[in-house]
């Protein structure tokens, strides 16, 4: 090499690449004993396996306030008396009974321990009642800065709801707050001002009225459910709906949208059918026919909540208007209906099990809105629109967080983690096969949580290539892989820099006009060619930097 480079070249070469390799390190945020009992499974929660909750609740809109309870049954996987329940400050747990008697219990800032005076048997089933209250967190930039959104509608009304991704449902409601265990089923009791209505997951089983002018709303969720998935929303609805006839049959769907605006929405929600059909096609099954498919006004951006994704898109199209990739095509679809819409199997399907690995949630979805533009205007509408995300990646820290202390990672887990997979389906380099790779995680993982490197893993198998240095290039560090090359003497060299140990992932270029993949690592290699004008472009599909160092 050193014959066709010379040694000033080589020289240029190491300092180019100097501290290129490894894996970076992680934040050096400093995380408390809070954080730690949030976000790992610790003794008081892993004994107990989560089955059903009745969070049944009064919600005062005039006072802020939220009181009520939580029923939570449980079976007993390893004999212990102690158990973790969260709930956030300012809310308070007020009683806690098991079969009928009163339970002691002390707080550490948002965790409860509650000491159970019962043998708690392994393989039984139990139940514990919660009592609780308070006036939980106001959200201050929904859904990011999550909490309760207090509003009014223009006509004065209350209109309220809850947003609590990261955040976490202690913020307003008593559960086992970790993504790990997800409950198998929920009835979801919400009491409101009479004038009102709430929408809550799952199916609406009955409406109440009380001799106090109130309505209670019953909610019932028949599959898993995450906590923050949990919602309420509180508003002057209205309701329409049809049936979707989808791969498992007719599939109901509700929209609930202010009074007002129930002539915008029939004409704007005209995009969620759509969103179904292509992403059956792409996915497979909508993974919640039986507690069915709803979209529901808010007061806020929107959010993925279970079979009741919230939406506060203003009846625009785009991102509140706007097109997030500078293409065109991001304004041919309401990005909310589409994008939440799209965590129905990337979140609420296939849920990660910490929240450090929250790139199973975005990357996939945000990829899902190039799916929806390739599913209706072409493939290279698709591609087009996902390159287009990539002005929006900063690389600015890496995307997958730190673990057991509920942090997520970069927002880059939006358009560089989408990128990430539109590269390695180029590698893949089969449509069909493809899809069935994505129709196979939602049913392989089928309601159920996973880490990373489950993912890892099964992509890597059904590629048929070991992907694990592509995912350790993207997930966690903020480079950009770059392709180094030059011509000289007739011949090609070329070689993988900026980029992790062992890098070697394929990579397709055009050589002098022709279409061919190489297969660069860290070292350089050599090719003879047979022009004396050569030319190399990289696929743009390719989520990657190239330099030709001889320029």
């Amino acid at each position: 090499m050193k014959k066709i480079l010379g040694g000033t070249l080589i020289a240029f070469l190491v300092g180019f690449t100097a501290n290129a390799q490894g894996l970076l390190n992680k934040s050096e945020t400093i995380f408390t004993h809070q954080d730690t009992l949030r976000g790992s499974i610790t003794k008081e929660r892993a004994w107990w396996d989560l089955k059903y909750y009745h969070l049944d609740i009064k919600v005062n809109p005039s006072e802020k306030t939220i009181t009520g309870s939580n029923t939570v049954r449980y079976t007993v996987l390893k004999e212990y008396n102690k158990m973790q329940i969260d709930l956030q400050e300012p809310m308070q747990i007020t009683k806690v009974t098991q079969d009928g008697k009163e339970q002691q219990f002390v707080r550490n800032g948002n965790a409860f321990f509650i000491e159970l005076t019962a043998a708690q048997k392994v393989g039984e089933t139990k139940e514990i009642v919660i009592s609780f209250g308070g006036k939980p967190k106001e959200a201050v930039r929904a859904p990011w800065d999550g909490g309760l959104s207090w509003k009014k509608d223009k006509n004065g009304k209350d209109f309220v709801a809850s947003s609590c991704q990261g955040l976490g449902a202690s913020v307003w409601w008593p559960c086992k707050d970790h993504m790990y265990d997800e409950v198998e089923n929920m009835l979801i009791s919400v009491n409101v001002p009479g004038d009102l209505t709430d929408v809550s997951n799952g199916r609406l089983q009955s409406v109440k009225k009380q001799k106090d002018g109130t309505k209670t709303f019953n909610w019932y969720v028949s599959n898993p459910i995450n906590n923050y998935g949990v919602n309420i929303n509180i508003g002057d609805y209205v309701n329409f709906s049809e049936k979707f006839k989808g791969e498992k049959g007719d599939l109901d769907c509700n929209y609930y949208v202010l009074r007002d605006n129930l002539a915008l929405a029939k004409e704007q929600f005209k995009d969620a059918p759509k969103m179904l059909k292509a992403f059956e096609n792409w996915f497979g099954p909508y993974p919640f026919y039986e507690d069915s498919y709803k979209l529901v006004e808010v007061p806020y951006l929107g959010m993925e909540h279970q079979s009741s994704v919230t939406y506060g898109n203003q009846y625009k199209n785009g991102y509140l208007g706007r097109d997030l990739s500078g293409t065109g095509w991001g304004l041919k679809f309401d990005f909310i209906i589409i994008h939440e819409s799209g965590h129905e199997w990337f979140a609420n399907n296939i849920t990660y099990k910490d929240i450090a690995d929250m790139w199973i949630h975005e990357s996939f979805t945000n990829y899902s809105e190039s799916l929806f533009v390739e599913y209706y205007y072409g493939k290279d509408a698709g591609a087009e629109y996902v390159r287009g995300c990539r002005k929006n990646i900063h690389n600015d820290a890496t995307i997958i967080g730190n673990y057991d202390v509920n942090n997520e990672g970069s927002g880059d887990m939006y358009p560089k983690g989408a990128n990430m997979l539109h590269t390695i389906r180029q590698i893949l380099n089969d449509d069909a096969k493809w899809k069935s790779i994505l129709r196979g995680l939602n049913s392989t993982f089928y309601h159920q949580t996973v880490t990373t490197k489950q993912i890892e893993d099964y992509m890597s198998a059904q590629v048929g290539l070991n992907l694990s240095k592509v995912f350790d290039q993207y997930l966690r560090t903020t480079k950009t892989p770059t392709l180094e090359y030059f011509f000289k003497d007739g011949h090609l060299g070329y070689r993988w820099s900026n980029c992790v140990d062992k890098f070697d992932m394929p990579v397709k270029v055009k050589l002098n006009g022709t279409d061919v993949v190489l297969k660069p690592t860290q070292d350089w290699k050599t090719e003879k060619i047979a022009t004396d004008k050569p030319t190399l472009e990289v696929n743009k599909d390719f989520y990657v930097a190239s330099f030709n160092i001889t320029e």
